[in-house]
């Protein structure tokens, strides 16, 4: 019996380092928003229900101009977020949880990583189906060291075992679905939250391991304006290679 798969994109941010009045995730990138590669990707894999979430001032703009305007028939609601990004994640699981058949699996993917794949999402796929927690990264080509306080190198991990993560982050519906709810449980009660991506709230709230997944180094997050450039590039190259 084949797996049913949801995905939340996530579209919410403001791009403060973007130095642009224009969200990052809506502004051109070869004359399409950088948010419709990563909806585009999704449209055309094994995922059935996307959930799109994005500010409440954007809601009508992504509607009309993005899910409307390119024809994303998978995407069924977008919805507002919240003050940071896991309140927007929980925003888009609440409205999966609305389903009268819910997923076994769901995709949290930043919605500025245009470059996320097929293949990327095929080795989640299968990753997820074994250990019920996977995201998708890759190892560092650069030395990493951690500051002390003061501004010093305190420590140098082994580069092996040091990767930087990427979206997807993939899950067990059932399990990132309760680990969010028990997340904003604890910011009720007063805790102090910090996670800066789904795969800790996993590890902190359900104590469970992830897996790491090959990723791909191409899959940039769209945060500076080099980045935005080096998304050209990489475009420019694969129009170029499907051309010969």
């Amino acid at each position: 019996m084949s797996k049913k798969y949801a995905a939340v994109v996530l579209s919410a941010g403001k791009g403060t380092r973007m130095n642009s009045e224009v969200p990052k995730q809506y502004l051109l990138l070869e004359g399409m928003p950088v948010l419709c590669y990563s909806l585009q990707t999704f449209q055309q894999s094994m995922i059935e229900e996307i959930v799109l979430v994005c500010g409440e001032d954007d809601l009508e703009y992504c509607r009309k101009e993005i899910v409307e305007k390119y024809g994303y028939t998978k995407v069924r609601a977008v919805v507002a977020g919240g003050r940071e990004r896991y309140h927007s994640v929980c925003c888009g699981l609440e409205e999966l949880a609305k389903l009268s058949e819910l997923p076994d699996y769901v995709m949290i993917h930043d919605g500025a990583r245009p470059f996320a794949d097929q293949e990327i999402i095929e080795r989640c796929a299968k990753a997820v189906e074994q250990y019920q927690a996977c995201v998708a990264g890759m190892p560092v080509k650069d030395t990493i060291k951690i500051a002390d306080e003061y501004g010093f190198a305190a420590e140098t991990p082994e580069r092996k075992f040091v990767w930087q993560i990427q979206t997807p982050q993939v899950f067990a519906f059932s399990m990132i679905y309760q680990a969010y709810r028990q997340l904003l449980e604890l910011e009720a009660g007063g805790m102090d939250i910090s996670v800066t991506d789904d795969a800790m709230v996993v590890e902190t709230v359900m104590k469970r391991q992830v897996r790491l997944v090959e990723g791909s180094y191409k899959n940039i997050k769209i945060t500076t304006p080099e980045d935005l450039e080096i998304a050209k590039l990489y475009l420019k190259g694969a129009v170029a290679r499907s051309n010969l």
